[in-house]
């Protein structure tokens, strides 16, 4: 097939607002040299900009916020502002008639949320005073599965085990409990009422961003806009319950500001609305546990974070739950300023497995992939079960199946995630589960899912798929303890690096499998419950409740004070499948430790250090780098600096000045000079460490530099939207562009299965970076017209010699 230049709608748009020649009157120059050509505000976004389809864009000015403005040195006045952004309002009304301005921004972010044809954006581009316009995208809770509502006579304080794992007790112990922090929660909203966390609440809870109210509480059953809602609860304990469970820091005071809605869903325009309240509401810490996929780190609300951590607020995010591979983090989580965070699995015990059908039948792939609890998951030994097949797992797959004491045999696929296929078995009644693999190989364990749950191969499912069609429907289970695993990355966790930043992230870790924490129930006659959830959604109010316990103990501590001493004092995590360490981009700097955070003597700011890029081919290309080293102690310190890049040290080389002496309670800069022989290297990116020593102590910095060009994926987030029966968008994020990319369909279950190819759409060249619809399509493939129903689209892009696929589900209507 020929290849089709790609022509950017976003470019052959943008020239449709330059400036006309200027007069041509007698003696006018009429010459290229006369044509002004009107500097376009930056594009940020997924639009198809020859559709006059309504879309909603946030819009940064070129005049500076109130914090921005403050930290460079400038006079910066609300009053000027508002000028300022009343002028660009009062052009975009001539430009574009249909615009509607929703929420306008001036503290952390200077602009406003608008809503216009979005073949009408080239126009806002083109607006004096305009800086830039990003899309109003949708944000999600960072958490995994439904989550499970624990029965009164099941929970216990002790169920509560994450805020001791980490060392909060102890802190309690010593009189750290968070008290005089004010913590912003900006989520779902919170139930204010609850036992253990009405506390916390003062006669101000926050505000409601979704019903413009002040009452930020959980969006309740039968809500005609969407589902119920108890996630920002859930955080919230995590943060400061005070009662029957404790979260991290229990006299912490709380704020919460529903940005999320029905069913946990949200938009930009309103998580940039709630960052910029809970600043001016004189917060302390803000957690937020929500995110979107893009692996970005200039959008609307990364903004307002790094702000919002400069105006002294200690900002913590979720990083994301699209693991285990490397660059998915997802904003906010790409935030340059704010501390990502990873989920943990407590420590746990693992179990070998062998199952049982018709004797001499034998399944040698079968291990535990995971399971709710030890007692659960015994209990399975010694019994016979039957077992049904329910497919993909997918909701519908389990109606009219009686599942009831049963065992669900469930295949791999369809885009569900585990947590997800063993929420739905337990729903539907079953005591556990089989998931077999539908490639060969093996797949991931997931300590925390829902049901005990086994594990096999393809070889070993069709094995037991066979039984059925044999009639022998009963299997049993001998499950034995095979060892105690550590702290473990849960491996649903959003892996780093940034992209354009190149940061490692997440910056530490914290524990997400399995947590209980405050809930509404929704139920009249018992209001009040617990829940256990799972998600980096459960792992950031660790870190957001820890970053409450330090501002106590250390009220003159600044932000980056706070996010060194938790990095710096993060424990190293082991993956039990290696016996080595996580990689930095997987455990961040690792799991929290509160107790040493509290008492460190030494800050290493930043916590973490990327080199940026090396290229030269032949000879060494160097580049100086410094960080800065606070003694905290009340005696001079002698610090010494070692820098490992491991087996690459040959061609990586690090010096750094040794024997450096501070004052008690002075900061020096630590200057490093960092010397790369990039043509003994592959490209891709190098993970070293920076070992700080005083001669007693010894702590870590993880680094990271990349050689050439990274093996960042060519494109992400591929999708099709449906503007008319014969007119589909495709749309993409091609972090660089693309020098080539084959679009092609496969055909799909109602749960996202690729189950046929149907053809390739088309061959395109010289995509531009960005987020955008970079393909507009008729719904035909090899010149028939696709029937409705779902289907899946894929995206093979390639650049500067790497190629990478991304794809996505979607229905025709």
């Amino acid at each position: 097939m020929q290849k089709k230049l790609f022509k950017s709608m976003i470019m052959s748009s943008a020239l449709l607002v330059s400036l006309a020649p200027f007069g041509t009157g007698v003696g006018a120059n009429n010459t290229a040299n006369n044509v002004a050509t009107a500097q376009l505000a930056e594009l940020f976004g997924d639009y198809n900009l020859s559709s006059s389809q309504m879309t909603s864009v946030i819009v940064e000015l070129k005049e500076q916020s109130i914090v921005e403005a403050k930290h460079k040195g400038k006079n910066q006045t609300k009053a000027n502002l508002t000028k300022a952004r009343n002028q660009v309002k009062a052009d975009l009304n001539k430009a574009v008639k249909a615009a509607k301005v929703n929420r306008e921004y001036d503290y952390v972010f200077s602009g406003f949320s608008v809503e216009l044809p979005a073949n009408q954006i080239p126009a806002l581009l083109a607006l004096p005073g305009v800086k830039a316009v990003y899309p109003n995208l949708t944000y999600t809770v960072d958490s995994v599965g439904e989550g499970e509502v624990i029965p009164e006579e099941a929970y216990s304080p002790e169920m509560f085990a994450s805020a001791p794992h980490i060392g909060a007790n102890a802190a309690w112990s010593a009189g750290v409990t968070g008290k005089g922090v004010k913590v912003a929660v900006i989520d779902t909203g919170a139930d204010y009422t609850h036992p253990d966390l009405a506390h916390a609440f003062g006669s101000y809870k926050g505000w409601d961003f979704v019903d413009n109210d002040a009452d930020p509480q959980e969006t309740p059953k039968n809500d005609p806009r969407g589902a119920s809602t108890d996630h920002g609860s859930h955080v919230s304990g995590t943060v400061a319950a005070n009662g029957t469970i404790k979260g991290v820091a229990p006299e912490a005071s709380l704020l919460a500001y529903r940005v999320l809605g029905p069913g946990g869903s949200g938009s930009t325009e309103n998580v940039v609305a709630g960052v910029e309240r809970a600043v001016q509401d004189g917060a302390d810490v803000m957690n937020l546990s929500l995110g979107n996929s893009l692996n970005a780190p200039d959008w609307a609300t990364s903004i307002a974070l790094d702000w919002a951590m400069s105006e002294g607020v200690v900002a913590v995010t979720s990083n994301g739950n699209s693991g285990p591979n490397n660059w998915t983090v997802g904003s906010p989580g790409t935030s340059r300023q704010a501390i990502s965070v990873g989920a943990t699995q407590l420590p746990y015990n693992l179990y070998n497995s062998v199952i049982s059908t018709t004797e001499g039948v034998s399944y040698p792939s079968a291990k535990v992939q995971g399971f709710p609890s030890d007692a659960e998951l015994l209990a399975l030994n010694g019994k016979e079960f039957e077992f049904v097949h329910v497919e993909m797992g997918a909701p519908a797959d389990f109606v009219g199946k009686n599942l009831a004491g049963k065992i669900a045999l469930i295949s791999r696929g369809a885009g569900i995630a585990f947590v997800d296929k063993a929420s739905a078995a337990k729903a539907a009644g079953a005591v556990g589960a089989i998931i077999y693999n539908n490639v060969a190989g093996e797949h991931a364990d997931v300590p925390g899912i829902a049901v005990p749950t086994i594990k096999t191969t393809l070889e070993d499912g069709q094995k037991l798929l066979a039984e059925l069609e044999k009639g022998n429907n009963k299997v049993s289970f001998n499950i034995t303890h095979s060892q105690r695993v550590g702290e473990a990355m849960a491996s649903f966790s959003s892996r780093g690096p940034a992209f354009g930043t190149w940061m490692i992230k997440p910056d530490v870790s914290a524990p997400g499998v399995n947590i209980t924490s405050t809930i509404p129930t929704h139920n009249a006659t018992n209001p009040h419950g617990y829940g256990s959830k799972q998600g980096t959604s459960m792992a950031s109010p660790h870190v957001a409740g820890a970053a409450a316990l330090l501002l106590q103990a250390h009220p003159s501590w600044n932000v980056d004070d706070v996010k060194a001493a938790l990095m710096n004092t993060a424990e190293k995590l082991t993956d039990p499948a290696t016996g080595k360490a996580y990689p930095h981009n997987t455990q961040g700097a690792g799991g929290i430790r509160v107790m040493d955070a509290l008492n460190t003597k030494t800050l290493a700011t930043p916590g973490s250090h990327s080199f940026g890029t090396f290229y030269k081919d032949k000879g060494k290309q160097v580049e100086k780098q410094q960080f800065t080293i606070k003694n905290l102690s009340s005696e001079r310190q002698t610090y010494t600096f070692d820098v490992n890049f491991g087996e690459n040290s040959n061609a990586i080389k690090v010096l750094a000045s040794n024997n450096l002496r501070v004052n008690a309670g002075q900061s020096q800069q630590v200057n490093l000079n960092v010397q790369v022989d990039a043509g003994q290297l592959a490209p891709g990116y190098y993970e070293g460490t920076i070992v700080i020593s005083n001669g007693t102590e010894t702590f870590d910095l993880p680094t990271i530099l990349f050689v050439k060009e990274p093996n960042y994926p060519r494109v992400t987030s591929v999708g099709v939207s449906q503007e008319s029966s014969d007119k589909f968008s495709i749309y993409g994020y091609f972090p660089t562009g693309a020098e080539s990319a084959t679009v092609f369909i496969y055909s799909a279950t109602s749960a996202g299965a690729p189950v046929s190819f149907i053809g390739v759409i088309d061959e395109l060249e010289n995509i531009p970076s960005g987020y955008n619809e970079f393909y507009t399509w008729d719904g035909t493939v090899n010149g028939q017209k696709l029937s409705p129903g779902y289907y899946n689209v894929y995206v093979n892009a390639t650049n500067k010699g790497v190629t990478t696929q991304a794809g996505g589900n979607f229905q025709i209507k």
